[in-house]
């Protein structure tokens, strides 16, 4: 069989299984996966490696491995994107991914895993369709701390009660809030000239939406007038380069009044995916210099601005600059004013580390990096240095100027006035400077 998965692992700190179908899988498939990716040679263990004969395709997902073992020649990036589903569908109706969600839920899991994967093969992973299936209640676990990224800035971390397992609305009382969630994210790829000119930019932006709306009722979801898709676009206005929509999305007023209409399905689910490839306003640009004050000393200056109003903030930024790989020590120099900033290096990576835990808007902060090499430098030290790379969050800030007008409920004789949460998120993906 071409598709068939012969087991399906769930993995936390103590590497415990969730459920083999097919019976083909060595007694020790778990123990020997988990030892692969945990001492792996040289870096991460990559998604898709084999072991014995065995296939093994795993993904992570904070901080928990999620992975299945197949002897066939399965498609791998089907099987990715089977656990990427599947991964969802827990979160669903877990109300939060995490090792104390999974162990509290073992039933659950197995519930939905049976409904799933049948004999290895995929059934289905929507969780609309699942919820007739599926009988067992969730046990729920505070989100707060279950989430395990103390690194994640509470602006950009969604409000708790969006961790509410889906079934929650077959408890609802009248005394529950009416509630409907909606994220607008945006991640980032740049590539910079090292005189910080943009040579490549794209934008990979989502509208992704959570409803705890009793009754189910149709949404009506507006977006900027001046929305324009495809090239064409009047200067100022709301360009994308391409977009697509969710199955439940009706559009036949997007065209006149740019408005969405439907009806959500149960769980998290991507309204709209979108991209942009036009030119925007970098929110970070990053200038860098290189000086040689002898043959074994370089002095690396990077300056970094924050090209974002000064209302917001860039939450958690790390820089990351690769050195040669002939450096004996590195000593980096931060500004006198910097609050809340760290630099270290890394012998064994050979790259400094800078930390930013706020970088306000309109600003600029600099770093001095005095390296000292074991060996002269040549022309090619000075080409091990770098690429530099930023990650970075930016909360209630997007950089394609994408909006939400109004969302609001289509039948006028609804009772209830939901509370509605819109969030903006601005996030690195590739972010990279050359030297």
């Amino acid at each position: 069989p071409p598709h068939a998965a012969s087991a399906r692992y769930g993995f936390d700190t103590t590497c415990s299984p969730c459920q083999d179908f097919r019976g083909d899988s060595p007694a020790n498939a778990a123990e020997s996966f988990f030892r692969k990716v945990k001492f792996w040679e040289k870096g991460d263990a990559p998604p898709v490696f084999v072991v014995d004969g065995v296939n093994y395709l795993y993904i992570r997902k904070n901080g928990l491995l999620f992975a299945c073992t197949t002897r066939f020649n399965v498609s791998p990036s089907m099987v990715i994107e089977l656990l990427n589903r599947m991964a969802k569908v827990f979160k669903d109706y877990c109300g939060v991914l995490s090792e104390e969600a999974i162990r509290k839920n073992f039933i659950l899991i197995y519930e939905l895993l049976d409904e799933i994967l049948d004999y290895g093969y995929p059934q289905g992973t929507s969780t609309e369709t699942l919820k007739n299936f599926i009988y067992n209640e969730p046990i729920m676990v505070d989100a707060g701390r279950a989430m395990r990224m103390p690194t994640m800035n509470p602006k950009t971390t969604p409000s708790m009660a969006a961790h509410k397992p889906i079934t929650y609305q077959r408890e609802r009382t009248g005394k529950q809030k009416n509630e409907i969630f909606v994220d607008i994210l945006e991640r980032l790829n740049v590539l910079f000239s090292p005189s910080g000119l943009v040579l490549n930019s794209t934008i990979d932006g989502c509208i992704q939406m959570k409803s705890y709306l009793s009754g189910n009722p149709e949404l009506r979801l507006a977006l900027n007038e001046d929305l324009v898709i495809g090239k064409g676009g009047a200067y100022g206005s709301v360009t994308l380069d391409d977009c697509n929509f969710h199955e439940c999305v009706q559009l036949q007023d997007f065209e006149t009044s740019r408005t969405l209409s439907f009806i959500p399905p149960d769980g998290e689910f991507v309204v709209l995916n979108y991209r942009v490839t036009g030119e925007f306003r970098a929110p970070f640009r990053v200038f860098p210099a290189i000086d040689e004050v002898s043959p074994y000393k370089l002095d690396v200056t990077i300056r970094c601005r924050a090209d974002i109003p000064e209302t917001n903030y860039g939450a958690n930024v790390v820089i990351r600059i690769p050195v040669p790989r002939n450096t004996a020590s590195a000593g980096c120099e931060l500004a006198q004013n910097a609050v809340g900033q760290q630099a270290e290096f890394s012998n064994t990576a050979k790259h400094v580390t800078w930390t930013i835990k706020k970088f306000q808007g309109n600003t600029e902060q600099t770093i001095r990096v005095k390296i000292t090499l074991s060996d002269p430098a040549t022309t090619n030290t000075r080409k091990e240095i770098g690429p530099i790379s930023l990650n970075f969050e930016v909360p209630m800030y997007n950089v394609s100027n994408l909006a939400v007008r109004y969302l609001r409920i289509a039948e006028q004789g609804k009772a209830y006035n939901p509370y509605r949460w819109v969030r903006y998120v601005t996030q690195s993906n590739s972010y990279v400077c050359r030297i």
